[in-house]
């Protein structure tokens, strides 16, 4: 736990991507969430029209597991795009709130901060009544549930499902593994205190997510349509 992470990720960034315009150390390593197997997560800027943009890279490096996010300023642009529309802001978290290792990218650090802060748009009508009617379909296979095995299975997928869709409720970014938590956290540390207890019994997943159904306008099943457009027509060979 002596090791650097800065001094390592600028020499990593050095050896491996000398061109760089700007690059940032991320993640927990540097926060008091780091653990003895935390990773250095580096976001990588590169001239733009650079041919090794964009990629992700995992290696090893002085011991450190490593995590390359590398883009130049357009594929950035396209992948943040990317991750607003699906309201999980990653490459957002990681450019806004990291440590700059390479270059100045403090004007792009700020822009990310400033999505990060105002938080995602909220849903459309659309968008609002599939995640309605997703949980209400979990929430009546679990109580419509006979066999164990069956009920053990749906209640894991309804306790997750419920955490997503009640930061869509409150209009908050979404995270996936620990990010999941630390979001429900972030948004209502007591909801996501009852989240984590109800986790081993199916009766209590069953109320929190019917407390967070009702949050979002309650149950939609009967006259649910959703509207797909046609597949283009194949053509003839």
């Amino acid at each position: 736990m002596d090791r650097d992470p800065l001094g390592d990720a600028r020499a990593l960034v050095a050896d491996r991507y000398p061109q760089a315009v700007w690059a940032v150390l991320a993640g927990s390593v540097l926060t008091a969430y780091r653990t003895a197997g935390s990773d250095l997560d580096i976001v990588v800027a590169l001239p733009l029209g650079d041919a090794l943009a964009p990629r992700r890279e995992s290696l090893v490096f002085r011991e450190w597991p490593v995590e390359l996010f590398v883009h130049d300023e357009q594929t950035l642009d396209a992948w943040l795009g990317k991750e607003r529309l699906e309201r999980k802001p990653t490459l957002f978290r990681m450019v806004g709130c990291g440590t700059a290792i390479v270059g100045d990218p403090a004007g792009r650090q700020a822009e990310c901060r400033a999505v990060l802060e105002a938080g995602p748009e909220p849903l459309g009508p659309a968008q609002l009544e599939r995640v309605r009617y997703g949980l209400t379909d979990l929430l009546d296979d679990l109580v419509h549930a006979t066999d164990p095995g069956e009920r053990q299975v749906i209640a894991a997928a309804l306790w997750k499902d419920a955490a997503h869709c009640a930061l869509v409720a409150a209009d908050r970014w979404d995270g996936t593994g620990k990010w999941l938590l630390r979001e429900l956290r972030a948004h209502d540390p007591d909801l996501a205190g009852r989240w984590l207890a109800a986790q081993p019994d199916p009766a209590a997943i069953e109320a929190f997510a019917r407390d967070i159904l009702d949050r979002l306008g309650g149950p939609l099943f009967d006259g649910y349509q959703a509207v797909a457009p046609r597949p283009e027509a194949t053509k003839p060979a």
